[in-house]
């Protein structure tokens, strides 16, 4: 392939990456409308239930398969990465340097759901009846500590990790692994090679699975729809309002973080991961977007060594929109039942949320159970949990969609501390070459 050929512009290759955005879309408008149409049509919960339960197969035949990618994906793609960085120093110092940005972001995140639960008053007045304080909501609630937080931090077996899908358990082994087999030099070149040939086996299978993605997002949307109407979004109108209002405000902090280092191409980077950001949105999982944050990030000139290091970490360690929620939930049901917590009180709560949520990597409705516990640290009705249960789907959803715009940003400011951000013309080339692959690889 000549220089000619890469710096050719390829029209076909930039319309087909427009469609798949406006086919998610278009599916979740048309999940909406069927979800609707069962949900009126069906005034027995239970059968509308049912309904959404056949319904809600496409959906979960994609996450199912999703999740069956993520371990083998992160694995192939963390260790190449680590193993090209060539020493213990770089890991670490990468490694350091996100970890920097995930702490601060999560700070940011924490203080913005206190802040604005404290200005806007989500929980004053809701005019809706209050669960009975003795209430049960059945979360499982544990007390932090640092045995648990080791315990899941650290696998006992890389099998166990990989069968449980726990990403951080996989990053662990993947950043021992890496770092030693690139202190093998010259004998680990032959394994080198062979990982990142599964890298690459691994992302074709991705690319397969992606074309279920319309489906899928029409799926989840119609099943919840169908179960929960939309009148459920009226009664909690003013609460789902405020929380989005606050996303609202925490997408433009990361913007203008990102606009701090980035400058300008941030807004490339936003258009490149718009499709991944209506995946997780409709979906209310970022783990679904995954891959096509990897692309966006590979497209935007974002070396792999730095996005198969970062991304992995950031979905156990960087989730900007379940750390606001947990402030802001928790404030919102002390509102709910007229509690008072002084300032002292709610930064206490903050720091403990900030330290709770680091553990919450894998476990479904994380946040809830986060939530959950640190309601009974601080005497706050859990049964308030069960107001926001009806519309915790659609809560899950701006959360999911936050927590990959934040990872996406965070990558690419580490590849631009590291000196590891192509230019733009040389990430404009480097897409093309992408798009060349892709289209030689369907003929």
């Amino acid at each position: 392939m000549n220089s000619d050929t890469l710096h050719a512009p390829n029209p076909a290759a930039a319309k087909r990456k427009m469609p798949a955005a406006f086919l998610i879309l278009i599916a979740m408008v048309l999940g909406i409308g069927a979800g609707y149409l069962v949900f009126t049509n069906n005034p027995d919960k239970k059968i509308a239930g049912d309904i959404a339960d056949y319904i809600s197969i496409m959906s979960t035949i994609f996450l199912r398969l999703i999740k069956m990618l993520i371990g083998p994906l992160v694995f192939s793609t963390l260790v190449v990465g680590i193993a090209h960085m060539g020493d213990a120093k770089s890991v670490g110092r990468i490694f350091a340097k996100s970890m920097a940005w995930f702490f601060t972001a999560s700070l940011v995140s924490l203080v913005l759901g206190l802040v604005l639960a404290n200005l806007l008053q989500p929980g004053k007045n809701l005019g809706l009846p209050l669960p009975d304080i003795g209430t049960a909501t059945h979360l499982a609630t544990s007390q932090f500590s640092l045995k648990e937080f080791v315990n899941h931090l650290i696998p006992k077996s890389f099998a166990e990790a990989m069968a449980n899908n726990e990403i951080l358990q996989i990053v662990v082994f993947s950043m021992f692994f890496g770092v030693a087999l690139a202190a093998l030099g010259e004998k680990g070149k032959t394994l080198v090679h062979a990982i990142e040939e599964l890298s690459h086996v691994m992302l074709k299978i991705t690319g397969y699975v992606m074309k279920l993605a319309p489906l899928a997002v029409f799926a989840a949307m119609a099943a919840t729809v169908a179960v929960n109407g939309l009148e459920i979004l009226l009664k909690f109108a003013v609460f789902m309002g405020d929380f989005y209002i606050g996303l609202l405000v925490l997408w433009s902090v990361l913007v203008l973080a990102g606009f701090g280092f980035l400058g300008r191409r941030i807004g490339t980077l936003l258009v490149l991961i718009k499709e991944a950001f209506m995946l997780s949105f409709a979906t209310a999982s970022s783990e679904a977007a995954y891959p096509k944050i990897l692309d966006a990030l590979d497209r935007f000139g974002v070396k792999r060594k730095i996005s198969s290091f970062v991304l992995p970490m950031g979905y156990s360690f960087n989730l900007d929109g379940s750390m606001m929620y947990c402030t802001f939930a928790t404030l919102f049901i002390a509102q709910a039942y007229n509690i008072e917590l002084s300032m002292g009180t709610q930064i206490t709560m903050m720091l403990i949320l900030m330290l709770t949520s680091k553990g919450m990597a894998g476990v479904p409705r994380a946040s809830l159970v986060v939530i959950a516990a640190t309601l009974n640290q601080f005497n706050i009705p859990e049964a308030g949990l069960l107001m926001i249960l009806g519309v915790d789907t659609f809560l899950d959803m701006g959360r999911s969609a936050t927590n990959a715009v934040g990872n996406s940003i965070a990558a690419a400011v580490v590849a631009k501390w590291e000196g590891e951000l192509l230019s733009e013309p040389a990430a404009a080339v480097h897409a093309r070459q992408l798009d060349l692959a892709l289209q030689a690889a369907r003929t």
